[in-house]
């Protein structure tokens, strides 16, 4: 890891401490306690507001912020694997959204003839397609919490009518779902978009509840996972 990449992470592994000892630090990072030392004395002579010694530890003063568009190079290579996988998703509206976005943090990095988005060394090997005709409603009820309604048919063919709490959406390498607390099933559930008829989103608003809400969802385990 390069010094300057060192010195960023630094910063924001000390502003997840109350207080941090060198040791603790050239621990985390994998370095030497004297490298600590020295790291430290040169954000100090840099005007960061650290404050105490060595022994002793130190203290990041609230406030203090690096700037956001400060990225690692490991950073910046996660940046670019999620903007090519969204780029390439089918969605015409995030597609154009990933572009745009790669555009702004590209025009706001320090020296960005230096460092490009774009020539990150990882890509998307998801092939583009066209997104599910629900999509972007589905994305829009579950940024604005309203209730969904559409008729189903499971595997078998069996036909249902589901009200739903929308919660997220899943582009795999097979085909595009969704899932959400559904009303008939009083769980939750996961539908194919593939399998959806006589979609509508309501105006109904749902509040979000914790034993019906996404990170609980998350937090089942996988062989619980339900309507896959």
């Amino acid at each position: 890891m390069r010094r300057a990449e060192r010195l960023f992470r630094l910063v924001d592994e000390m502003r997840t401490r109350p207080i941090s000892r060198a040791e603790d630090l050239a621990q985390h990072f994998e370095v030497s306690v004297s490298t600590i030392y020295r790291d430290i004395a040169h954000l100090q002579a840099s005007g960061l507001p650290i404050e105490g010694e060595a022994g002793v530890g130190y203290i990041l003063r609230p406030g203090f912020n690096l700037p956001s568009v400060t990225f690692t190079n490991d950073q910046l290579d996660a940046l670019a694997i999620g903007l090519a996988f969204v780029e390439r998703n089918g969605d015409p509206s995030l597609s154009a959204a990933a572009r745009e976005a790669r555009a702004k943090i590209q025009a706001s990095l320090p020296a960005p003839e230096e460092r490009r988005l774009a020539d990150a060394p990882f890509f998307s090997l998801r092939a583009s397609g066209t997104a599910p005709e629900h999509l972007g409603a589905i994305r829009d009820a579950i940024r604005e919490r309203h209730i969904i309604e559409f008729g189903y048919s499971n595997g078998q063919g069996t036909p249902s009518h589901r009200r739903i709490r929308p919660m997220m959406i899943w582009n795999l390498a097979d085909g595009w779902m969704f899932s959400g607390w559904c009303e008939l099933r009083n769980d939750f559930r996961t539908f194919r978009f593939d399998r959806v008829d006589g979609f509508q989103v309501l105006d109904d608003v749902f509040v979000e509840e914790e034993a019906k809400s996404l990170r609980l969802f998350l937090d089942l385990d996988a062989c619980e996972a339900r309507g896959f």
